[in-house]
């Protein structure tokens, strides 16, 4: 029998390999997954995070609270507040404590497919979209627009087929609805229809959340249905740091509990202008605010779920402005999530903001390092990792796509290395360099390896510069751009049914036409 030669053993087992690549793989064996297990990276050491809870609770005992509304008034003096004469909340230690302890910690956020539930919790980490940008990037121009409904419905469509995007949080406010009870509405119903992914949103006001709730419950199926999967979160600034209570975003938290909705708690101060200039500083009001606001949701609902959303960001101090990509966020989130970790709590942060307007190489550094140090810290909760630019004030479709691959590194980096007999590979090491091949490119073990090993970019390039000419020297934005023109044309999710939509239209005023939605 010929012997083959090492040129045609290794073809035949780029073949094999390439074969391989190509075959759909099953959701266990996938090498990366919404809920990987951080938390290697640790930026305090135990003696700092205590120092930090420490003064966050004399924060909350002795500086307190102004603003809060007579119903949080009540609540929080109910379970053992105090309020001054000068009108601010102070909240005890043992309070805390005692509110710490019936806080929930196993905390589902459901999808509207049980296939995208979120468990927030541990070290569990889950990566998606946030945020309020009034501008729509295009990246053909190079201009920003004002965003409209469309472009919401067109994001969660997108979010909707990403592997590593594992939540839609509303990354855009519809500046093309000018009624804010309307806006309001057509958020929820353009996320809800174009995702079935966990939804995450904010209101306006209080007044808003009866038409809301009835909104919801139409597209869940009634009320029962949604309070037994309820698949949308309200994102609340129910804080105004430093130190303040949101007042009418507080009563917006007291209606979503009532109403049986996850809340995500969010301080989002900003160092040196509404948070102290030191990011320790910074950790400790974010941490006493949430702490506050721990109180304040147990005090009206034991166990409400919630999440401990220390969301500070960080100034440019020569300017002032927000710099959302700096490394000083980076360290700001990750030490949040440290510090949820010490609560025990399920909690989220900021990561992945891009300072840069367009989606170049800043972009890319910018949206990598904090993604990464977020997610290699065990923040559960990720929230604008993927679509941000200009600091908040501009969201990217195409940016969006290629943010899926970021985060598929990102997510290979939190999974770290498993360190096993069998990954040791001295077996493996013997038979290739005692006799056999002496290269490992068609052994068993890596064949058997690379699809669970391994995550491969789906637009990154990975050519040679040779490669790369024969085939037209591609673009990534241009190929991130045709891959938007591709999902945008051909993804229409079917998840509000002609019927439902018809009493929704009936009730309510969606903006996005019928013929958008394709029902």
């Amino acid at each position: 029998m010929n012997e083959m030669t090492p040129r045609q053993r290794r073809a035949g087992g780029r073949a094999a390999r390439q074969a391989l690549r190509a075959a759909p793989l099953a959701e266990a064996v996938r090498p990366v997954r919404a809920g990987l297990q951080g938390g290697a990276y640790s930026p305090l050491a135990e003696a700092e995070v205590q120092r930090i809870h420490r003064a966050a609770l004399e924060a909350c005992a002795t500086i307190g609270f102004a603003d809060a509304p007579p119903s949080g008034v009540a609540a929080l003096t109910g379970a053992g507040a105090i309020l001054g004469d000068d009108g601010r909340i102070r909240i005890p230690a043992a309070l805390i404590e005692d509110s710490l302890a019936m806080a929930a910690r196993d905390v589902t956020l459901f999808g509207r497919d049980p296939r995208h539930d979120l468990h927030p919790g541990g070290t569990r980490v889950h990566f998606g979209t946030a945020g309020a940008a009034v501008h729509l990037v295009d990246v053909e121009t190079r201009e920003y627009r004002e965003c409209t409904v469309q472009d919401l419905y067109d994001a969660a469509r997108i979010v909707d087929v990403l592997d590593n995007v594992h939540f839609f949080q509303r990354p855009m406010v519809c500046r093309d609805i000018a009624d804010n009870f309307e806006m309001d509405l057509n958020t929820i119903y353009a996320c809800c229809a174009g995702t079935s992914k966990h939804v995450g949103t904010s209101f306006t006001e209080v007044a808003h959340m009866a038409g809301a709730f009835d909104l919801i419950h139409r597209i869940a199926g009634g009320e029962e249905a949604w309070r037994a999967r309820p698949f949308i979160s309200n994102s609340n600034c129910f804080v105004v740091p430093p130190m303040k209570f949101a007042t009418e975003s507080c009563l917006v938290m007291e209606a979503c509990i009532r109403g049986g909705m996850p809340v995500l708690m969010l301080s989002a101060g900003q160092a040196g202008a509404t948070a102290p200039a030191p990011i320790a500083g910074t950790v400790v009001q974010a941490v006493a605010e949430c702490l506050a606001g721990v109180v304040y949701v147990n005090a009206i609902k034991p166990g409400h779920p919630a999440i401990f959303g220390t969301w500070p960001f960080v100034s440019d101090l020569r300017t002032g402005a927000m710099s959302g990509g700096s490394g000083e966020q980076a360290l700001l989130t990750a030490a949040c999530a440290q510090m949820h970790r010490f609560y025990g709590l399920p909690g989220g942060a900021a990561a992945g903001i891009a300072d840069a307007k367009l989606p170049d190489m800043q972009a890319g550094w910018e949206q990598a390092v904090s993604n990464a140090m977020a997610g290699l810290s065990g923040l559960n909760m990720v929230y604008e990792s993927v679509g941000m630019h200009a600091s908040l004030l501009g969201f990217c479709l195409e940016s969006l796509i290629l943010g899926d691959d970021m985060l598929g590194q990102c997510l290979r980096c939190v999974r770290g290395i498993e360190v096993t007999d069998e990954t040791l590979s001295l077996e493996t090491m013997r038979a290739v360099c005692l006799g056999g091949p002496g290269h490992y490119l068609g052994s068993p073990q890596t064949l058997a390896l690379m699809q669970t090993e391994y995550v491969y970019p789906r637009l990154g390039d990975r050519t040679s510069p040779k490669e790369w000419a024969e085939i037209g020297k591609p673009d990534l934005i241009a190929r991130a751009k045709k891959d938007k023109e591709r999902i945008l044309s051909n993804h229409f999710p079917r998840y509000i049914d002609v019927t439902t939509d018809r009493e929704i239209r009936a009730a309510h005023r969606i903006h996005l036409p019928v013929a958008a939605v394709r029902i």
